[in-house]
């Protein structure tokens, strides 16, 4: 029998509706609400609508309808790839999934990173079909930050930046942290410490921070736990301004080899290097490996993080939990407070003393 020109039209699910004899309501709970159905029902609506070939609901209709988008958006500070590749990062991001999953929403990244003006990052924001965002970690002058603002919908920051108005906040001490571990290499002697830190503003900039650098930067997170270690320094009788750090615009083991170089360059009396993530410390430990350095005999390093591979090589850092911060960052944007009040809920950290810091060569 010859087949027809004429294909048989994809069917709607108004006329799925009228051949079922239900209401459109029926169809569409059989997809989004399905214990609204008995289980023969709803069975016997998916299996006409596959022999009809419809898709379902379509998820744009349903969006406008219910001016919900069915997802969060994840607004992050640097470009796309690095959360793929910071680990700390990754951790985060997994905390964060899960929390979406279990609640049935979908995650949009929104990589806040380099090269875009004010007006596209304020686009890029706009046209994000999220219900509520997750900032990790911004500066506080982001014009990304800005956008967010703008939109007036939901918001849970993580670490960076503190005190915006209506937005609950997942974050840790890090002031406190970083003092913790300052304390235990003064403890065990050292007084010529170096610090190894991420980029202290949204500009690009490599080298020795200077004080005017250190008093003004827009990243609360390095400027505090910076602020840790010159605490320690002054409670210990130290000079504060006798610090040496080094700054790194990019986030790599690669960049704290080379920070490492430089700050034993600009300060050859320095025996301990407290770097502000275990990344760059990892790269630190590398560059004392290439020059052979003893360490810890002839150079105590430390990190912050508590990330798998810091971990593995023994390095003394401070453990955070990042894949709680992003579990408690999505719990909190998806079932936020009925008071109607920002929550702000402050984890704990630990110290972790590995084989990697110890009393400094006499």
């Amino acid at each position: 029998m010859p087949r027809s020109r004429h294909p048989r039209r994809q069917a709607t699910l108004a006329s799925l509706a009228a051949e079922l004899k239900v209401s459109r309501t029926t169809v569409s709970n059989a997809y989004n609400r399905p214990d609204q159905l008995s289980t023969e029902l709803r069975e016997r609506v998916l299996e006409a609508a596959k022999r009809r070939g419809y898709p379902g609901p379509d998820p744009v209709a349903r969006s406008l309808r219910t001016r919900k988008a069915g997802a969060v958006g994840l607004l992050l500070t640097e470009a796309l790839s690095y959360s793929f590749r910071d680990p700390a990062a990754m951790s985060f991001l997994a905390g964060l999934a899960e929390s979406c999953e279990a609640a049935g929403e979908g995650l949009l990244l929104i990589p806040a990173g380099p090269g875009r003006d004010d007006v596209q990052s304020a686009a890029v924001v706009q046209q994000a079909g999220v219900d509520g965002f997750v900032v990790y970690s911004v500066a506080d002058d982001d014009p990304y930050l800005a956008a967010v603002l703008e939109r007036r919908l939901p918001m849970v920051i993580c670490d960076q930046p503190r005190e915006i108005e209506g937005a609950s906040l997942v974050g840790i001490d890090d002031r406190g942290a970083m003092r913790k571990i300052a304390d235990y290499l003064l403890s065990l002697g050292h007084k010529d410490i170096g610090v190894i830190c991420m980029r202290l503003g949204r500009d690009q900039r490599d080298g020795v921070a200077g004080s005017d650098r250190l008093d003004s930067p827009n990243f609360h997170v390095q400027r505090e736990r910076i602020a840790g270690v010159r605490d320690a320094l002054a409670s210990a009788g130290l000079d504060p301004r006798s610090l040496t750090v080094i700054e790194r615009a990019e986030h790599s083991s690669r960049s704290g080899h080379s920070a490492a170089e430089q700050a034993l360059a600009t300060n050859p009396r320095i025996t301990a290097l407290l770097c502000t993530t275990d990344v760059l410390a990892l790269g630190a430990l590398d560059f004392a490996r290439w020059r052979g350095i003893d360490v810890p005999g002839q150079l105590s390093i430390t990190g912050f993080d508590g990330v798998d591979e810091a971990l593995r090589e023994g390095l003394t850092t401070v453990r955070q939990p990042a894949e709680e911060k992003g579990r408690r960052a999505g719990a909190l944007l998806l079932t936020p407070s009925h008071s109607g009040v920002a929550t702000v809920e402050m984890l704990d950290t630990e110290l972790v003393r590995g084989h990697t810091a110890a009393p400094p060569p006499a």
